[in-house]
């Protein structure tokens, strides 16, 4: 029913990972083969692809949908329709930036401040010229395929360039002089295809289980056993996502608890849940978490 379109390159990682998270394994014959597929009734092609591609595609109808960052989406411009955020990145569940970036010893403060003709390295190239032409900067933009960051003093006085955690502007001396765009990865479609009923109900379950998925990340099912005497001491220091679920165990002085609970902080939670008068503690990993 449903083609689809996943990135390769720096989000690939990250995003096989997830679909795997969803029921949704993405299997090919090698880390290096562009196609794909998913045993799942509502998807019947896959393909991975260049993100910097990906926005286009699913505007021209090549594909139904697909994954790709905002940033994509912005320098394109493609009409496309935005099923949500997925909240992953490569490195963390951050957003990435699209920044201007300088020389740490470079005199501007600000984008007004840059002089007319300064060079500007990026892949971002449509999206920096709408930047400064809003600011009223004449600039040179020099567009770039990688290691942008490595081109400045020598080749390029700025660059505009994504950036995670900033730890490789900081390795080549660079400091972050303006943020164009704050990005992340989306679940998109091509507008004609989510127009369609049947294909709009596959997508929304698609994003139902990836989105399920990353709810999941960092929380585990905690389960345990605790006398009635004891409960109220337990759930004073049991967190939850609302209130825990409290059952009476056959017999009835005993009463079976659960609670979903962030992952960390759990080596301190269970000892203190025991000394609180918890027992037959378990700790249980979730793969998803749906509303």
């Amino acid at each position: 029913m449903l083609s689809l379109v996943l990135p390769k390159g720096s989000l690939e990682k990250a995003t096989m990972q997830l679909f795997d998270a969803a029921d949704l394994t993405v299997r090919r014959a090698s880390d290096r083969d562009y196609r794909a597929s998913i045993d799942d009734p509502r998807i019947d092609r896959v393909r991975v692809l260049r993100p910097q591609e990906i926005p286009t595609y699913l505007e021209q109808g090549l594909f139904d949908l697909g994954i790709t960052g905002r940033d994509w989406i912005t320098e394109t411009d493609s009409d496309v329709v935005s099923l949500g955020e997925l909240q992953y990145s490569k490195a963390t569940s951050n957003p990435v930036r699209v920044i201007m970036a300088v020389p740490e010893d470079a005199p501007w403060q600000s984008v007004s401040d840059l002089p007319e003709g300064v060079r500007i390295s990026t892949e971002f190239p449509a999206m920096t010229k709408r930047f400064l032409d809003k600011h009223g900067v004449k600039a040179k933009v020099v567009p770039s395929y990688g290691a942008t960051e490595a081109k400045v003093p020598d080749i390029v006085d700025a660059i505009v360039d994504l950036t995670e955690t900033g730890s490789s502007l900081r390795k080549n001396g660079l400091r972050i002089l303006d943020t164009l765009l704050t990005s992340y990865t989306e679940l998109v479609a091509n507008r004609e295809a989510y127009e369609d009923a049947e294909k709009r109900a596959a997508m929304e379950d698609v994003s139902l289980l990836l989105q399920g998925a990353i709810r999941a990340r960092g929380n585990v099912l905690l389960k345990l056993n605790v006398a009635q005497a004891d409960l109220r001491n337990v759930l004073d220091i049991m967190p939850s996502m609302s209130s825990p679920t409290v059952t009476s165990l056959a017999g009835g002085d005993s009463s079976a608890v659960e609670s979903v609970v962030a992952k960390r902080g759990v080596n301190t939670l269970i000892p203190a849940l025991k000394a609180a008068g918890a027992h037959d503690i378990l700790e249980i990993p979730i793969s998803k978490i749906v509303d």
